[in-house]
């Protein structure tokens, strides 16, 4: 399973038509179209959830601008392997040995791939 993919599993109900369509929002390609989420699923509060899970996480995580803290709050491997992963899932360009940079770039595509799936997503955490 794609990492990406578990990300959604974490976040959107299972009946949701991001969590169906298998392998369309994790594609390789930066530049291929993301599936587009039924007109009749409901918009994910994708905040909402992820505060609710970090209000009953023992651990301080800072997931609004951390991948790492992101990955952990979803109880999924954040090493820089498993991110290195994801990068390459997600398409990035760059130096994937500049860490900091390709952290930077991973928390903002998964943000903006989440609101491209159906996740109502803070304007703010996708840039």
């Amino acid at each position: 399973m794609s990492i990406f993919k578990a990300i959604l599993d974490k976040i959107f109900p299972s009946s949701h038509p991001a969590t169906t369509q298998a392998g369309a929002p994790a594609s390789a390609s930066p530049a291929a179209p993301t599936a587009a989420p039924a007109a009749s699923a409901p918009m994910v509060d994708v905040e909402a959830i992820l505060n609710g899970l970090a209000a009953k996480n023992p651990e301080k995580l800072n997931w609004k601008t951390s991948i790492v803290d992101l990955m952990k709050l979803l109880g999924l491997d954040s090493s820089l392997a498993a991110r290195k992963q994801l990068a390459t899932e997600l398409g990035y360009g760059g130096d994937m040995n500049d860490s900091a940079t390709m952290n930077i770039w991973l928390h903002k595509q998964v943000m903006k791939k989440l609101a491209d799936n159906g996740g109502k997503v803070p304007d703010d955490l996708k840039r």
